[in-house]
């Protein structure tokens, strides 16, 4: 079987319907020709408006959810109950055979308790019960459904190995599977033009080293830092390279997608295990 790609949508790009059915529009483009697909989700602005309906304060440091048990209720119930029903939901309405997991299902993404965090400004802080894919996770699950030729539709919680769920950083799980799976590329699809440098403009190759100077200095903000630090996972993992790209130009991410040993559009940002690899 062909090395499939991993395509990690931001929350913020399903919450709208008519900018979702624009990414399912794209993905039963992509799925019709017949590669193998997994699509990883969040549902940041989702799970803060029902923290902020139940009362309970939202709580991150350097893009990661601070994720106490009330938090974590919400987590699974915005995560597995709403945000990836109404995705895969939609995604079978356009004819795509698409699979709801977890990363409870199949043990996908079964999760250590993340250790303190040390933050960019150096204090440590406990995060909770939040998880980090650990080797005990098996992508067996995964690759079944790709043989058969459907689209698993994974949304990020993990659990341990004693089945207590975890909340675990969508671009950490889509980074996890993607080297689990021996993915050919990892496209991570938000709403900003690929990594912006100091002046706004999209950064077009970044490689491991980069991307500590991008952290250390101050010019990613929280919630890239996530991302970067997913994508340095990624390719630690064996993926051949990861971009990040504006998940609001379907242009640009279906022939990200589509052409996986391809150039990147130039609104978006390809990192590579060492600078020297270019396409």
């Amino acid at each position: 079987m062909k090395a499939p790609v991993v395509l990690k949508f931001g929350g913020e790009l399903l919450e709208d319907p008519p900018r979702m059915n624009g990414l399912v529009a794209v993905i039963a483009r992509i799925a019709a020709a017949g590669d193998p697909l997994v699509i990883v989700h969040g549902g940041g602005r989702e799970i803060d408006a029902a923290l902020k309906v139940h009362g309970i304060e939202k709580r991150q440091v350097d893009g990661l959810r601070i994720t106490d048990e009330a938090t974590l209720d919400v987590v699974v119930a915005v995560l597995a109950g709403i945000v990836n029903t109404r995705l895969v939901a939609a995604l079978s309405a356009a004819g795509v055979a698409a699979v709801g997991l977890t990363g409870a299902d199949g043990s996908c993404g079964v999760s250590d308790v993340a250790p303190p965090h040390k933050a960019v400004d150096g204090r440590l802080v406990e995060l909770g019960r939040v998880g980090l894919p650990a080797r005990a996770s098996s992508p067996r699950l995964l690759q079944t459904l790709l043989a058969d030729r459907f689209v698993p539709v994974v949304c990020s919680i993990g659990m341990t190995k004693d089945g207590q769920l975890l909340n675990v950083n969508a671009d950490t799980m889509a980074g996890h599977l993607a080297g689990a799976l021996r993915a050919g590329r990892l496209v991570i699809a938000g709403s900003t033009a690929g990594v912006l440098d100091d002046s706004g403009k999209t950064v077009s190759l970044l490689d491991p080293a980069s991307i500590a100077r991008l952290v250390s200095g101050g010019t990613a903000t929280a919630g890239m830092i996530a991302k970067l630090r997913a994508c340095d996972e990624a390719l630690k993992g064996g993926v051949d390279d990861v971009v990040i790209v504006d998940g609001r130009d379907q242009d640009a991410l279906y022939s990200t997608t589509m052409d996986a040993a391809g150039a990147v559009p130039a609104t978006a940002t390809r990192i590579v295990a060492t600078a020297g690899t270019r396409s």
